[in-house]
């Protein structure tokens, strides 16, 4: 049972404010769809059929950013995932606003404006200071019930994440619902059989965190990508070359060589390393060296080679769960997708219990034409995934738990 009321709980046909995460993507002024939209449809779709007034919230980059735009293109997009009208209106809660919400019958959906484009949304402050916000003060009257479904935002103290939940009866969209039910998995789930976690990504603090946090929750952690290469560096081998114009290695082993050398000391026999690497030859070819042959950093290394993918599929096929996160290479370079996909296909195959999530991994699956059928959750959240993962605070989360 869910710590948290669900849509199950809530009665049909109120008006109900609902918080997406649509944050895409934007190429020359153009809003990429993905994902997020069709995972996102099912709560809208659900609401709709229900005969609720529906008004969302969502939010597009941060100020400043090329990618802080309008959320017009949102509602189109959103509205061939629904396969239902998605009105959208230029304001978040001012008069333009708060006149279109007035119109709302059932079964009507109303985009609202960027959530940041408004100066109380964005500042890291206590749900308690949110729920006082003009911007909560306002929307709030006008409305039964939140529904909050952007657990991938659930590590964000804004005012549309957790100022209402103060101020309105609090419920979960399916996305949230699933998504902590999937992520959470790993600290409060029993397995009968080895649990397996696959690492990877260009981050070794994440790493580094799911490490320690979950050491006593995973049999074996198989790494590749950067972070596995400054594992590599640290247990004697001459890797972790930057491309050109990159800095993704050095400034990172500095930073961390002391925890990642105590970590593998500590924890040798939980650590399997990359057996051989691949990069881009004379030719721009895919070529691979066995790790024991490499003598000095003399190259950039983009992927795990062909011996380490056999090595992790033999692991997952023994396990009773296996979590991924990050990449094992550059997987949107088909030459170096190997690693990515090679590891995807076995869990695919595998008769276990799977999460796949952190960053753009799961896009993989897309990208390589597997089904997220084959998987038990594919995450579309990054860093409230990694949070999960490591145990730590979602206060988006949080307030939705209170209200139980």
């Amino acid at each position: 049972m869910p710590s948290f009321k669900t849509l199950d709980d809530l009665d049909d046909g109120q008006r109900v404010l609902v918080r997406l995460d649509l944050n895409s993507p934007v190429e020359d002024g153009v809003v990429q769809d993905n994902r997020r939209f069709d995972r996102h449809a099912e709560t809208v779709r659900e609401l709709a059929d229900r005969d609720f007034a529906v008004a969302l919230m969502a939010h597009q980059g941060r100020p400043g950013g090329d990618d802080f735009v309008s959320l017009e293109q949102h509602a189109e997009i959103l509205s061939d995932h629904v396969d239902h009208p998605v009105e959208f209106v230029a304001d978040t809660f001012g008069e333009a606003a708060l006149s279109a919400i007035d119109d709302l019958d059932g079964g009507d959906v109303l985009l609202l404006e960027n959530t940041r484009m408004c100066d109380e949304e964005l500042p890291e402050e206590e749900p308690s200071v949110k729920a006082d916000t003009e911007f909560v003060t306002t929307l709030a009257p006008e409305f039964d019930a939140y529904v909050n479904d952007a657990y991938s935002a659930a590590h964000r103290s804004h005012a549309s994440l957790v100022g209402f939940p103060l101020a309105l009866p609090a419920y979960a969209g399916r996305v949230m619902e699933t998504e902590y039910e999937a992520n959470s998995a790993i600290a409060e789930r029993e397995f009968d059989g080895p649990v397996t976690m696959v690492v990877g990504g260009t981050k070794a603090t994440d790493v580094i965190d799911v490490m320690t946090a979950l050491g006593d929750k995973v049999d074996d952690f198989l790494l590749g990508g950067i972070a596995g290469e400054l594992f590599l560096r640290a247990d004697g081998v001459p890797v972790g070359r930057d491309l050109e114009g990159m800095d993704l290695f050095d400034d990172q082993w500095a930073a961390n060589r002391e925890t990642i050398e105590s970590l593998l000391d500590e924890r040798r026999d939980q650590i399997t390393l990359a057996l051989d690497l691949a990069y881009e030859d004379e030719d721009d070819e895919r070529a691979e060296i066995e790790v024991g042959d490499i003598e000095e950093k003399d190259r950039a290394f983009l992927d795990v080679g062909s011996n380490t993918v056999s090595e992790y599929a033999a692991y997952i096929e023994d396990s009773d769960a296996v979590f991924v996160k990050g990449a094992l290479g550059l997987f949107e370079d088909e030459r170096f997708a190997d690693g990515t996909v090679g590891v995807l296909e076995a869990i695919s195959e595998t008769d276990c219990f799977s999460v796949v999530g952190g960053g753009d991994t799961s896009r993989a699956i897309e990208l390589y034409g597997m089904s997220e059928d084959d998987f038990g959750h594919v995450s579309i959240a990054g860093g409230a995934y990694i949070r999960a993962l490591t145990g730590e605070r979602l206060v988006g989360v949080e307030v939705l738990q209170d209200q139980r």
